[in-house]
Formats: structure tokens, sequence, C-alpha cells
């Protein structure tokens, strides 16, 4: 600037003076300007992240929502093994719980489908979706849905029985009925013959060949299952048990049960302990006129292999009942209490 002072003109040298501080000032501007537009790109990029990040929780938890609600029951329920007491326990939640309860009433109460009935089934239970959640219940015997190209399968459950003390109880059913509808008449109604004189007649009603239910329900649609004393059916139906449903309780442990299926699938049976305890349907339907067999009409019927058959699938339920219940619930001061949740997460990477 001391050479332009003694080579330039006054006025040149003013006018070079202010035109360096209007190059500098548009210079500063500019520097502000992208100083401001790096702020907004900032700004705009935390509020995508935010934008986005609130996305994936509604979406995360609009799907958590759709998958508690894509889900369906079914209780292919066997017929004498309190099945009506548990149902009505479903049909009490359904509304305050919010699924849906659909009987599966077939002809005659035929337990076994045609193969376009199936076809039919599978279909409605898995795109019926005005129905979802759903809870089916019927006297039908056990349909392997992987058959027909589903992906996800139905959870099922069931309840099973002592074997002679179904038997006697469908017996005095067909005859007196219950105290659910007392005034429908039965099928054998005037028939006053009790179970021990129908053993010792050796009459059709209390056969042993009646005893063969249980396991066929379980062994499900194929031929083999409803050949009574079958083997295959029976190795079979423990297969399905096991690999097929969620739970299978007991009539004799009912409330158990009951406990156990609201701790595992609050979405259907939040409040079903409590009101099996206390609600008036729980233990409504109970057979009339019914008498316990004599020990000789017992061992009379336990002489027989399909006897042997039915009752080692029972006690094989009882078992597996038993040891999964061992994991779930402890027993204090006459009350049972749920297990709290046993397991963790640790040791989780990347680290965000």
């Amino acid at each position: 600037m001391g050479l332009l002072r003694v080579m330039m003109p006054p006025k040149l040298q003013l006018l070079a003076l202010l035109a360096f501080a209007v190059a500098m000032f548009f210079l500063e501007n500019q520097i502000q300007k992208l100083e401001e537009s790096r702020g907004k790109h900032e700004v705009r990029e935390i509020e995508q992240r935010h934008t986005q990040d609130g996305l994936r929780e509604r979406d995360s938890a609009a799907a958590l929502s759709s998958s508690e609600d894509d889900v369906v029951i079914i209780y292919n329920r066997v017929p004498k093994t309190a099945s009506t007491s548990f149902t009505n326990i479903a049909y009490d939640l359904c509304g305050k719980n919010h699924y849906h309860v659909l009987h599966i009433n077939t002809t005659k109460n035929n337990p076994v489908m045609s193969l376009q009935d199936q076809v039919r089934f599978v279909k409605n239970v898995t795109e019926w979706r005005e129905m979802k959640p759903a809870f089916y219940h019927g006297h039908v015997s056990f349909l392997d849905f992987t058959k027909f190209g589903v992906k996800k399968k139905p959870i099922y459950i069931n309840v099973i029985r002592d074997p002679i003390e179904r038997l006697v109880s469908y017996y005095y059913f067909l005859r007196f009925g219950d105290d659910y509808r007392p005034g429908l008449r039965r099928r054998k109604q005037g028939d006053k013959k009790t179970f021990d004189e129908c053993v010792s007649a050796g009459g059709s009603d209390c056969a042993p060949e009646k005893l063969w239910l249980q396991i066929p329900f379980f062994c499900g649609h194929y031929s083999e299952c409803w050949n009574v004393g079958s083997q295959w059916a029976l190795e079979q139906a423990k297969y399905n048990l096991v690999n097929e449903y969620m739970l299978v309780g007991v009539t004799e442990e009912l409330e158990d049960f009951v406990m156990m299926l609201e701790a595992a699938l609050p979405r259907f049976f939040k409040g079903a302990t409590e009101l099996y305890k206390t609600g008036k349907k729980s233990h409504l339907r109970k057979t009339s006129e019914k008498k316990p067999p004599t020990k000789e009409s017992i061992a009379k019927l336990q002489q027989s292999p399909i006897w042997k058959m039915e009752n080692e699938f029972y006690e094989f339920a009882l078992e597996q009942f038993q040891f999964v219940r061992a994991h779930a619930v402890r027993e204090k001061d006459g009350e049972l209490y749920l297990l709290a949740q046993n397991f963790f997460y640790e040791k989780i990477y990347p680290k965000n």
C-alpha cells in the first residue's frame, strides 16, 4: 500500500481502498451464507434422522402389533375332557381381549374332514383376515397345515383325560346329558343301565374299542390313525403332541393349563386364571347321574391292549405337561406362581 500511495494519485488510492473493502465484505458475506447453509443442512439431516427413527419405531410397533394380531389358535377338542368348560373361558375373554372365537361344527361331529373340506378349512384359517386373531375350536382331529403349502401354521393346543374316566363320562352323558343344556334329549336317553352293568354284560357302549379316541385325535387325518390298536397311530400321536402342539394339558390339572396359557399367550388369555377361579362358567358343564365304576369294571377294561395304548398316550402327555409346568410355575402355600423371566441378552455387537 505504501508503494501505491507513492505511485497513484489520491483519488485512485481511494477507489482502490473502496474496491478492497467491497471485496472483503462480499467474501465475508459468502462465507456467512456457506456457514448458514451448512448449518441448515445439518439441521435437516438431524430432522431427517429423527423422522426416519420415528418411522422405524412406528413401523416396528405396527409390525409387532400386526404379528400379534396375525395369530390363529386351534383347539381340536377331544369329547368329554372338560373342553366346554375351557372353551367358555375363551368366549368370556374374546370381547375384552379383542379376538374372535369360531366353532368348527362338522356334520354329525365327524372328526375327519374330506380332502376338499381340508383345503377349504386351511384357506379359511390362513386367509380370513377379518377374523384374526382367532380361536377355533371343534371336535376335529389334527390337521397338518404344511401339507397344503402354508408357511405360517396355527398354534395347536389341547386337553386330554384319563381314558377310562373319559369313557365313563361319555357313557352317562349320552344317557343323562349335563347341566349345560339339561332339556336337550340325548341319543341314549331312557337307557338306565349303569356303566358297571354295561361292562358286565359286554355292551358295545363300554367296549374297550370305545376308548380309542384320544390317540386318533392327535394322530390326525391318516387312515391308519383310525385303525383301533394301531401302534403306528400311537407313535404318530406322540410325535404330533411334542412337535405340533404348543401345550397339551390334562383335565385333572386344568387350572395349571389355563395359568400357563395366560403366561404364554396373554394376547388371548389375559385374565383367564382369575376367571377360571371365580367365573360362573368355568365348571358349568357336569355330566348328570354319573356313577364311578367299580374296581372290577376298571380291572376288566385295563386287561385290553387298547386301554394299555390309550393309557400309555395319556401318561406320555401327562409327563410332558408336568415337565413343562415344572419349568414354568412354583407352588407356595398351596398357591401356584409363575416364574419370572429367567434369561437376558448381553455382549451385543456391534456397539452403536
